[in-house]
């Protein structure tokens, strides 16, 4: 008979890896659970089968399949079945770095969370609860990783509320990604011919890179052109400023040293001499 609760204890609270899983686990029949002074480490609850109700933050979520929710340590919540067996699986985790990394991932706040049926997300969880095994894992380093993993993968693919997932975001950009790629060797394009790519206004091309990479579409031709630069000057080392700064589209050499300086902290040639 398939036992009704999977649960592995994976570090203690005092492991010393900057970001840690403390347990994961499954459970088949989800019993009402009423923690009025929250729990003492980061909480991820979803739901893989059945339905039930969450209550955080003044307010109350339905959780069904393909919907979860995170809790930041310390933050009342209780939650209880509305089907005979709910089925869950949970996350419990912290480390001196996990406040920084979900910060820098805009995860922070208590939030529910959904996404697509057959995204990476539904299905990672439960592949590491079948996989786990406390004594597989005795430095902790593979669940650490495995729980990054998870963060960025409900970044990309986690939607709150109706905004699109940043997966979406990216999809729906990708088109002027594309053209970038394709022409950044050209010093005559500009926001305007991004924009027309996609047939929206320069305005809003911006507010999509933002919300996609977080930076607006002309900062980002700049960052690609600089990639470019550096393969060009790590691959021939003999090509001079003066061309390469032609090559990734600048219009002249003073501008693209000035730019790398500014973006990378020294000039294009004690870059190339770095490496």
């Amino acid at each position: 008979m398939e036992p009704v609760h999977k649960r592995y204890f994976l570090s203690h609270r005092e492991q010393p890896l900057p970001l840690y899983m403390e347990s994961i686990g499954w459970n088949g029949g989800q019993e009402e659970v009423d923690r009025p002074e929250g729990y003492p480490l980061y909480h991820w609850l979803q739901t893989v089968k059945g339905e039930g109700r969450f209550r955080f933050g003044g307010a109350e979520v339905q959780l069904i399949p393909h919907t979860g929710v995170l809790l930041p340590p310390g933050e009342p919540h209780a939650y209880l079945s509305m089907a005979s067996h709910w089925q869950t699986l949970y996350i419990t985790f912290g480390g001196p770095a996990a406040a920084a990394v979900l910060s820098s991932l805009g995860l922070n706040r208590a939030s529910w969370y959904h996404w697509d049926a057959g995204s990476l997300l539904e299905s990672f969880g439960m592949e590491f609860v079948n996989m786990a095994a406390p004594d597989r894992d005795l430095s902790g380093l593979d669940a650490s990783a495995d729980l990054y993993k998870f963060l960025t993968l409900l970044k990309k693919h986690g939607r709150t509320g109706s905004l699109p997932s940043l997966s979406e975001h990216v999809e729906r950009i990708s088109p002027v990604l594309d053209f970038m790629q394709k022409n950044y060797g050209r010093p005559e394009i500009g926001l305007e011919d991004m924009a027309a790519v996609l047939n929206i206004s320069v305005r809003h091309l911006n507010t999509l890179f933002k919300q996609s990479l977080g930076v607006t579409a002309y900062a980002y031709l700049i960052a690609l052109r600089l990639r470019k630069a550096k393969e060009l000057m790590t691959s021939d080392t003999s090509l001079p400023v003066k061309e390469t700064a032609r090559q990734v589209g600048f219009r002249d050499a003073s501008h693209f040293v000035a730019t790398f300086r500014k973006m990378e902290g020294l000039t294009p040639q004690q870059f190339r001499t770095l490496y």
